[in-house]
C-alpha cells in the first residue's frame, strides 16, 4: 500500500498524518515542531507521498535543512488543474477557498475575470488573488488539507468525456491525475532549479555587454552604442534631441517623415523602408539587451556565480513555464557564452527538436503523420511524400496548420494527413464558437464567448487550434522533467537540473557523469512519451550536446 503523508504549517512547526489513496486518515494528526526536519526522517525512512498546500511555501525550508524529496503532491497546483477543468479560469486556488469548495461552499469573489479572446494569459496572473479566500482562524490547516486532498481524489475520480467540450481523446480520470502529478513534480523541479540557479560567468556576461553596447554607463545615461544609434536615428528622421524609447515621440517623427505606422514595435517597424529603419531596429534590440539582461539585471538575480530566477511552472494557460523574475526564458543568444560550467564540469545541453509537429502526430494518431513524425526529420519526410522533397514548403506549411496562418501548402496537408488537419480544424472553429478545447490529459483552455466580431472570433480559433498541440507538448516536457529528476539523482556526482525552457533542458554535471546525463536525458524522452501516448511509431528525440558553455552548445534543428 503506497504510503501518503499529509503536512501542513512552516519552518516554525506545523502537524502531519498519514492517509490512504482516498485521502482518508489512517492515523491521527501529529505535531512537528521542526517541519522539515520531521519531512526530512520519514523521506528517509519511507518515501511517502507527500501532499501539502503548496510547494513553494514547504519545500523551500526542506531544502535548505539539506533534504529532497521523491514525490509530492501539490493542491494548489491541483487545484489549478481542477478549476480549469470545471471552466473556472480565475477561480482562488488557495487552501481556504480549496477547503471552501471541498464543502460545497463558494469562495468570495470566484467569478472569472474577462479575457482577452486568445490570450496567453499566465496563471500567475491568473491567479494573482489566489490567497484572497483565507482559512477561517478556528479551521486547523491540516484538516483543510486532508479535507481537500480527498474532494481532489473525488473530483479526478469523476473526470470523464465532455460533449460540450473539444478533447483529441476522451479525458480519463487516470489521465487528468497524471497531469496534477506531473505538474506538481514540475512545481518540485521549479524550486529546485531556483536553489541551484544557473551557473553564471559574470567577468564574460560583462565582456559580451561591453563588445555590444561600450563601457558601463553612469545612472541616467545610455550606453555609448545605443547613444550614437539615438543620434542616427534623429538625424536620419530629421528630428533633434529625438528620443527612440517613447514610442509618442518616435511615432511623431516617422509620421512628419511621412511614414504610418500602426505600432513602434520591431516587427512592425522591419516592414519599413526608410533609411532610419536599420539603426533603430537595431537600436530596439540593443536596446533590449541592455535593459532585459544588463549590468542592473545581472546585479539583481547573479549571486554566487548563478543566476537565481523565480520559476512559474504551468504559468502560461498552455502549461509551459514562465518566470516571476530574473527572465530565465528569455536569455538573449548573444549572451549563451556566460552561461558556463564550473571548472571540471560540462553542460548537458539538450532539446527536442520538432516537438509540436511531433506532438501533432501523436495526439492525433494520423497514420501517415505518424509515419513522419518516424523520421528523424519529419519535415524532410512529410517534403519527400507529398512536396516533392521541398523541405521549406513542408515546414512553413505545417506550421501555417498549426498556427492559423496561410500557405500554398495547406491543401495537400488536408488531403494527404486527413485525421491530423482534422484535428486541429475542431480545435480552431469549438474555440471560435466560445467553447473549451483540452490536451491529452485534460489541461483547458480559458473560456471564451461566442463573438459576432469575425476577428476577435478568428484570433480565438488561432488560439484553441495551437492550444491542444502546445498544451500537450508542455505536458509531455513536465513528465520528461519528473522522469529525468528522478534518473539524475541516481548518476554518481548529483548532477543537477539547472535551466528548462518549453522543450529545452541544461544539466550541469561532472564531465565525467556526461555520458551517463546524456543517456538519462534519452531515457526519460522515451519513458515521457510511452507514458502519454502508448506504444506509438512518433519518436521524440532529445538531442543532446556536451559543452563547456551554453554558446558552444548544438542550436535547434
Amino acid at each position: 500500500m503506497e504510503r501518503v503523508v499529509v503536512v501542513a504549517g512552516a519552518a516554525g512547526g506545523g502537524r502531519w498524518q498519514r492517509v490512504d489513496a482516498a485521502g482518508v486518515p489512517t492515523s491521527d494528526a501529529r505535531p512537528a515542531a521542526d517541519l522539515a526536519a520531521t519531512i526530512a526522517a520519514l523521506e528517509a525512512a519511507e518515501h511517502p507521498l507527500w501532499i501539502w498546500p503548496d510547494t513553494t511555501r514547504i519545500y523551500p525550508d526542506v531544502l535548505r535543512a539539506g533534504t529532497r524529496v521523491d514525490r509530492a503532491r501539490d493542491l494548489a497546483m491541483t487545484e489549478a488543474v481542477l478549476e480549469g477543468y470545471a471552466g473556472r479560469w480565475g477561480s482562488p486556488r488557495s487552501l481556504g477557498a480549496a477547503w471552501l469548495r471541498a464543502r460545497g461552499e463558494q469562495p468570495p469573489d470566484d467569478a472569472a475575470p474577462e479575457l482577452p479572446e486568445g490570450a496567453e494569459l499566465t496563471q500567475e496572473a491568473l491567479f494573482a488573488e489566489q490567497d484572497r479566500s483565507s482559512l477561517p482562524p478556528e479551521v486547523d490547516p491540516l484538516a483543510a488539507a486532508v479535507a481537500v486532498y480527498a474532494e481532489q481524489r473525488r473530483r479526478i475520480a469523476a473526470a470523464g468525456p465532455d460533449e460540450r467540450v473539444y478533447e483529441p481523446a476522451p479525458v480519463t480520470p487516470a489521465r487528468l491525475d497524471l497531469l496534477a502529478a506531473t505538474d506538481s513534480a514540475a512545481a518540485l523541479d521549479s524550486v529546485e532549479m531556483g536553489r541551484t540557479g544557473v551557473p553564471w560567468d559574470s567577468e564574460v556576461h560583462d565582456r559580451l555587454l561591453v563588445d555590444a553596447l561600450g563601457p558601463r554607463p553612469h545612472r541616467g545615461e545610455r550606453p555609448r552604442e545605443l547613444q550614437r544609434l539615438a543620434e542616427r536615428i534623429a538625424e536620419r528622421l530629421d528630428a533633434p534631441g529625438l528620443n527612440p524609447d517613447s514610442p509618442l515621440a518616435l511615432t511623431a517623427a516617422l509620421r512628419r517623415a511621412g511614414i504610418e505606422i500602426e505600432s513602434t514595435r520591431k516587427w512592425e517597424l522591419s516592414k519599413v523602408e526608410h533609411p532610419a529603419m536599420e539603426p533603430l531596429l537595431r537600436y530596439k534590440e540593443l536596446a533590449r539587451l541592455w535593459t532585459a539582461t544588463g549590468w542592473a539585471w545581472r546585479d539583481a538575480w547573479v549571486r554566487r556565480g548563478r543566476l537565481r530566477p523565480e520559476y512559474v511552472p504551468a504559468g502560461v494557460v498552455s502549461g509551459r513555464w514562465a518566470t516571476r523574475g530574473g527572465g530565465a526564458l528569455q536569455i538573449p543568444r548573444s549572451l549563451r557564452a556566460a552561461v558556463r560550467a564550473d571548472p571540471g564540469f560540462s553542460l548537458v545541453v539538450a532539446d527536442a527538436g520538432q516537438l509540436e509537429p511531433r506532438i501533432l502526430a501523436a495526439v492525433s494518431g494520423d497514420p501517415g503523420m505518424m509515419r513522419a513524425a518516424a523520421a528523424p526529420d519529419l519535415y524532410a519526410q512529410l517534403a519527400a511524400e507529398s512536396f516533392d522533397g521541398d523541405r521549406r514548403l513542408a515546414k512553413i506549411g505545417l506550421l501555417a496548420a498549426m498556427y492559423g496562418g496561410s500557405s500554398p501548402a495547406l491543401q495537400t496537408l488536408r488531403n494527404r494527413y486527413p485525421v491530423a488537419l482534422d484535428l486541429l480544424e475542431t480545435a480552431a472553429r469549438t474555440g471560435e464558437a466560445g467553447g473549451l478545447v483540452r490536451t491529452l490529459l485534460g489541461r483547458t483552455c480559458p473560456p471564451g464567448s461566442p463573438s459576432v466580431d469575425v476577428r476577435r472570433a478568428r484570433d480565438r480559433g488561432r488560439f484553441t487550434r495551437n492550444f491542444v498541440i502546445q498544451g500537450s507538448a508542455a505536458d509531455w516536457a513536465n513528465a520528461l522533467l519528473a522522469f529525468l529528476r528522478h534518473d539524475l539523482a541516481a548518476i554518481d556526482g548529483s548532477p543537477e537540473l539547472v535551466f528548462f525552457q518549453h522543450d529545452e533542458v541544461i544539466v550541469h554535471a561532472p564531465s565525467a557523469a556526461a555520458g551517463a546525463v546524456v543517456a538519462a536525458v534519452g531515457s526519460a524522452a522515451a519513458r515521457a512519451s510511452r507514458l502519454m501516448f502508448g506504444t506509438t511509431a512518433v519518436k521524440i528525440p532529445l538531442e543532446a550536446t556536451v559543452a563547456a558553455d551554453y554558446a558552444a552548445a548544438k542550436p535547434s534543428v
